[in-house]
């Protein structure tokens, strides 16, 4: 009976944790370029009383065993990488990427991180950085007399200036082998990591990458109504557990009882 207290004890440590990704996917349900993660759960050791391959008599073998499991576990969460709505923002420094990729921006201190958060705006050096002020790389500077930008959908950065058009740079787009792998870092970042495969820059548009679309954002990919019967189903997944839990301790008692 004790066993059950065990089993059902990971059960609801597991729907805890389920309930706590699903607060987070609807914390950000409005956030530039978030992705929504899910909870991967992985049944725990069984203890096996009675082997399925058991030969019961001379040339018979038992066509199934007693297994009991001892629980849940979680394995993993996986971040969903489906694209998000996309909003017309009327800004001509934000940027969607319709299809695969990521931006490359370097922080402070020299380290590169990478976003689908294409809310860019101009510092005071004319450089494209992030709401935190992060350099989108390569570089990009608007130069301080450009009366218009216009960035193509493959990531040709064009102003408009007293003395005419020039083109001012291009924007890379970078790819994972693995994009679940990578580690978010906060900020609308990710961080390269062994699982993630190392970033391949290529162009907008070619190779698979998606094309660049200016004056949209992407926006989360977080549904609610989804999310909303994700939570449901967790917490009858918790009441349940936590139920089994009474129902072995009232069962102990009715032990005791005839003991006594």
């Amino acid at each position: 009976m004790l066993r059950a207290f065990s089993t059902a004890a990971t059960g609801m440590d597991a729907q805890q944790t389920m309930v706590d990704i699903i607060a987070h996917n609807l914390a950000n349900v409005n956030t530039n370029g978030f992705k929504r993660s899910c909870v991967n759960f992985q049944d725990l050791l069984y203890l096996k009383m009675r082997q399925a391959d058991r030969e019961v008599t001379s040339g018979v073998t038992a066509p199934s065993g007693l297994e009991v499991g001892s629980g849940v576990k979680i394995a993993s969460t996986s971040r969903v990488f489906t694209p998000g709505s996309l909003e017309n923002t009327g800004n001509e420094l934000d940027m969607a990427i319709q299809g695969e990729g990521f931006f490359q921006v370097t922080l402070p201190n020299g380290e590169l991180r990478y976003t689908r958060d294409g809310a860019f705006q101009k510092d005071a050096n004319g450089y494209l950085v992030t709401a935190n002020g992060y350099q989108l790389s390569p570089g990009i500077t608007i130069p301080t007399d450009a009366m218009a930008v216009d960035i193509g959908t493959d990531g040709t950065v064009t102003v408009q200036t007293p003395s005419g058009v020039q083109v001012v740079g291009m924007i890379e787009l970078y790819r994972f082998p693995n994009p679940a792998g990578l580690s978010a870092e906060g900020d609308n970042l990710y961080r390269e990591t062994e699982a993630s495969g190392a970033a391949v820059a290529g162009q907008a548009g070619q190779n698979g990458y998606g094309t660049i679309l200016s004056m949209y954002l992407e926006k989360s990919n977080v549904e609610m109504v989804q999310e909303l019967v994700n939570l449901i189903t967790a917490q009858r997944g918790y009441e349940i557990n936590s139920r089994c839990i009474r129902t072995g301790d009232n069962m102990l008692q009715q032990l005791s009882q005839l003991i006594r």
